[in-house]
């Protein structure tokens, strides 16, 4: 017998919605979906939530967050602001752990930038030219070369942009995906706008400003 509705548990809807943040209505549709396969449930609402992203990407940002994050006994600290269309939005809950999940990950992962279309000419240049002799020195011929390059260079984008980066808490999903898993939820568009991150000891400081300024890449 197929599993419907019916077979769904609150125990199994629980778990799913401690797992994604979704609404309670959405975890139990997505379990009947995916005929009560966790995982499946969870690609489901991560898929949903990267659509309604999508939808929103076009609307104005205008109102946010601010906030801090202070890391490693006061070696390393951040500041993030992350936009959202309205102020009730950004007093909510949901949307506060969202910034502030955003802020812990920066001062772990040390992004450069905050997406790919921010990453700049003289950065991307320098870096593909980097991969190029590497690549060169193996003595292959010049179509494998760019194919080995085109590929360090999605690794590249995956180490240096803040949305491309894995999130430091669920490495199973990409910080534009738990955005978007914030929009879907929220239905309001969300996207990181600037941080800046310091660290003692080091010379000058990390600071990224999106050029996308409202749209976010998801």
């Amino acid at each position: 017998m197929s599993t419907t509705s019916v077979n769904i548990t609150a125990a199994q809807v629980k778990e799913l919605r401690e797992k994604t943040n979704a609404p309670m209505m959405d975890c139990k549709n997505a379990l009947t979906e995916a005929k009560g396969d966790m995982e499946g449930a969870v690609i489901i609402l991560r898929k949903k939530g990267v659509a309604t992203a999508a939808k929103k990407a076009a609307r104005v940002t205008s109102e946010g967050s601010v906030a801090s994050y202070i890391h490693a006994g006061g070696k390393i600290g951040v500041l993030v602001e992350v936009n959202c269309e309205s102020d009730f939005v950004a007093r909510t809950d949901d949307f506060k752990t969202l910034v502030h999940d955003i802020a812990m990950h920066i001062a772990a992962s040390d992004p450069k930038f905050i997406r790919k279309e921010d990453v700049t000419p003289e950065a991307y240049e320098k870096e593909k030219d980097i991969y190029r002799a590497q690549a060169a020195q193996t003595g292959k011929p010049a179509p494998v070369i760019e194919k080995i390059v085109e590929g360090k260079m999605a690794k590249f984008y995956e180490e240096v942009c803040l949305y491309e980066q894995p999130f430091i808490k669920d490495q199973t999903m990409t910080v534009s995906q738990l955005i978007a898993t914030v929009i879907g939820k929220l239905g309001e568009n969300i996207s990181a706008k600037r941080f800046a991150r310091f660290k003692v000891g080091d010379v000058g400081e990390t600071v990224a400003v999106s050029k996308a300024g409202a749209e976010p890449s998801v």
